[in-house]
């Protein structure tokens, strides 16, 4: 009796090791296929696996290849690390990003970087400024800035200083070495971002006239109306309040007292 229940138990527990096998075998047997079908529907892409700034030539510590959606695979990207080792960013690439030939300078034009920087449709203006014109030095490329000239109109009379310019881009800030008194100095400079018609209006501003640069917030995209200012309009506020009247001597009137002449009889 004691043999027969024992034989039934282990029966039982072959049966249960066997059903738990099989289960464990299907269940890896699913998961290896869909990580096969994932791994079907996933191609190797060059990304950055660091921040890269623009004018970065790129290293084999800044990219990586991993797995990227089929569906959602860039046309313009790169599968070979080799391909973008020592190609210049065009524009700058964040952690994770894929690398993409649009973004990056063409291949034997690594010089001249800033003509890639440049918008569609506009042109590069390099001014020359000192430390208070460049806002102490916190005027950056991809800041956005305003111009504001003083200069003496046409007709003649007093100076006014006007915002011409607003909301521009900077694409570079620098120095450059000139020649003064044949000493060579440095200048600093700001590269703008600036259409045809603005390159005009700010060529005239800077020859004939004082340019300053006002920092403004990224993201502020309003143009504003202003009037310009000019001395008399900046010191009417501090116009001093006519004096008080001085007050007259309260006349007194007189009252004469005119005697009746009596009546001749």
């Amino acid at each position: 009796m004691n043999r027969t229940r024992t034989i039934i138990v282990i029966g039982i527990a072959v049966l249960l090791a066997l059903l738990a096998s099989v289960g464990a075998y299907r269940y890896l047997s699913e998961k290896g296929r869909a990580a096969e079908e994932a791994r079907l529907q996933t191609v190797g892409i060059v990304v950055a696996i660091v921040d890269i700034p623009v004018g970065t030539p790129m290293n084999v510590n800044q990219v990586a290849v991993t797995a990227w959606p089929r569906e959602l695979y860039p046309k313009d990207s790169f599968s070979d690390m080799k391909s973008v080792i020592g190609r210049v960013a065009r524009r700058d690439f964040l952690r994770g990003e894929p690398i993409v030939e649009s973004k990056l300078v063409p291949t034997g034009k690594g010089g001249g970087l800033l003509s890639f920087l440049v918008p569609e449709g506009k042109r590069a203006f390099t001014i020359r400024v000192n430390e208070v014109v460049g806002v102490g030095g916190f005027i950056v490329p991809d800041t956005r800035v305003d111009v504001i000239v003083t200069m003496t109109p046409s007709g003649g009379g007093e100076k006014i200083s006007k915002v011409v310019l607003e909301n521009m881009q900077v694409l570079a800030a620098g120095q450059i070495i000139e020649q003064k008194e044949n000493k060579p100095i440095t200048v600093n400079t700001v590269t703008l971002s600036v259409t045809p018609d603005e390159a005009e209006r700010l060529a005239l501003a800077s020859n004939d006239g004082v340019i300053q640069l006002v920092l403004r917030n990224f993201m502020d995209f309003d143009n504003v109306v202003t009037l310009g200012a000019t001395k008399g309009r900046l010191l009417s506020a501090y116009r001093p309040a006519s004096p008080p009247e001085e007050s007259k001597p309260e006349t007194k009137k007189r009252y004469t007292q005119r005697k009746r002449s009596s009546p001749v009889m």
